[in-house]
């Protein structure tokens, strides 16, 4: 198991920088026929909560400069490369689709995107040998991926890159949209150019343009999270599949003229091709997926990450996509589990508050960062099932779930076995294993060790 060419790598629940808060249902999809813990899933509705709490959030403050885009697109910038248009419908070429690379970076569209070669640092797929051990894979994800105020985006860049780490971002299409394009998005079943949170500033939608690009050329996926937010009534539940798809090409179609819809002449174009890097994403408030999943794979994309919980175990497809789910944690001294994301930690620990009581915040920082190491080792130690922790841009609670995933990301992205990857690099890798062993896999209890022999032939 190995990474190759490895570059230096440094959600605003879809706050759109606000400080709003954002639903993670913890609903638990149980195997009754088959119980998987001695654990007792606690199922809480803290979802339906931050979603409401980031609809009414207040709108962005505009933040500072941007740095300098990533090198390969300004490279393609200054040399002016014409292109032919990429698909305007988020159907175009997939990783691993195109033709061998010529070397030569490919200007898209109207200078918003680029084609700059195959994704530098990704992990190279290997079917496991017989009697070999998995690798323990963990995938961090961001739902929302706003360059905000507080600057998280770039600081867990760094954290990845100084653990070896990929990252999934899950980008939310209207952040590249300015407000007073809003009448671009035509949201299924609402008003022209609404959204169930804020717009971004100019400002903020620069600073995410450059993090997204040096955030991609450090090995890390570009993911989506849609558009507008809608949960609960008309949101994704409610929705069709043909309307899933009017929302997945809107979403691409933002990305790849971000030139236009803003106007900014100044910024290079992303160093990738939006066709080619959306393969997956994550719904808001995990809501839909039964719809989505036909949107989805019509899209070409190879996974969703919508399902709203399951426990730890090895991931199977749905309809043909991998479903990467978000999972039940054990929570620390407790005889229950808690879904693995920042806001349904802080549904138990506050009530849903954002804002809970300060004397309280390193005890419950601890908490957190317990929950997340008892899911892996409990996984580590067992079934090698991958982890998967879901997050937001977000200062909850002063911050702290922001310093628990960092002090876990620090924590075990360096150990043997362990690779930190994207849910893209993920689901490459399952794609080159026996489908008899993966299905051996699924049978085990997440903290069941076996002998490996009798599972990898």
């Amino acid at each position: 198991m190995s990474r190759t060419d490895r570059s230096d790598r440094t959600e605003s629940p879809d706050n759109s920088g606000s400080r709003g808060s954002r639903r993670s249902r913890d609903r638990a999809a149980r195997r009754a026929a088959r119980p998987r813990t001695a654990f007792r899933a606690k199922v809480f509705l803290g979802v339906v909560l931050a979603c409401a709490a980031a609809a009414a959030a207040a709108p962005l403050v505009s933040g500072g400069s941007a740095d300098s885009p990533a090198a390969r697109a300004d490279d393609a910038s200054r040399a002016g490369a014409q292109a032919g248009s990429a698909p305007e419908n988020g159907r175009g070429k997939k990783a691993g689709d195109e033709d061998e690379w010529d070397g030569k970076t490919e200007v898209l569209g109207d200078g918003s995107t680029s084609y700059t070669g195959p994704q530098p640092g990704q992990l190279k797929p290997e079917r496991l040998e017989p009697g070999e051990k998995p690798p323990q894979f963990v995938v961090f994800s961001w739902d929302g991926a706003l360059q905000g105020d507080d600057k998280l985006f770039s600081r867990f860049r760094q954290v990845a890159k100084e653990s070896d780490a990929h990252m999934t971002l899950f980008l939310t299409g209207i952040y590249l949209l300015p407000e007073s394009k809003r009448q671009l998005y035509k949201p299924p079943r609402h008003a022209t150019g609404a959204s169930a949170i804020s717009y971004p500033t100019p400002q903020h939608i620069r600073d995410t343009l450059d993090q997204l690009g040096k955030a991609w050329t450090e090995g890390n996926e570009i993911g989506s999270h849609f558009n507008g937010h809608f949960c609960g009534t008309k949101g994704g539940g409610d929705w069709s599949s043909a309307e899933w798809t009017s929302e997945i090409d809107q979403a691409v179609s933002f990305v790849k003229k971000w030139k236009t819809n803003t106007g900014f002449t100044d910024l290079p174009p992303l160093p990738f091709d939006p066709d080619r890097e959306f393969t997956g994403g994550r719904a808001p408030c995990l809501e839909g997926q039964k719809t989505l999943l036909p949107a989805a794979k019509g899209a070409g994309w190879r996974y969703d990450a919508s399902s709203a919980g399951d426990f730890q175990i090895w991931p199977a497809k749905k309809n043909g996509v991998w479903d990467f789910p978000l999972q039940l944690l054990p929570w620390p001294q407790g005889d229950f589990q808690v879904l693995s994301m920042d806001f349904n930690l802080l549904y138990n620990q506050s009530d849903g508050s954002t804002d809970g009581d300060p004397a309280q915040w390193a005890t419950w920082r601890q908490q957190a960062q317990d929950a997340y190491k008892n899911g892996f080792e409990r996984v580590y130690n067992g079934s090698r099932a991958p982890l998967f922790i879901g997050n937001h841009f977000e200062e909850w609670n002063g911050g702290i779930y922001m310093d628990a995933v960092e002090n876990v990301m620090r924590d075990v992205c360096p150990r043997e076995g362990v690779r930190c990857v994207s849910f893209r690099e993920l689901a490459d890798w399952m794609d080159a294993q026996d489908p008899a062993v993966l299905a051996q896999l699924r049978n085990l209890d997440p903290a069941q060790e076996p002998l490996w022999k009798s599972i990898v032939r």
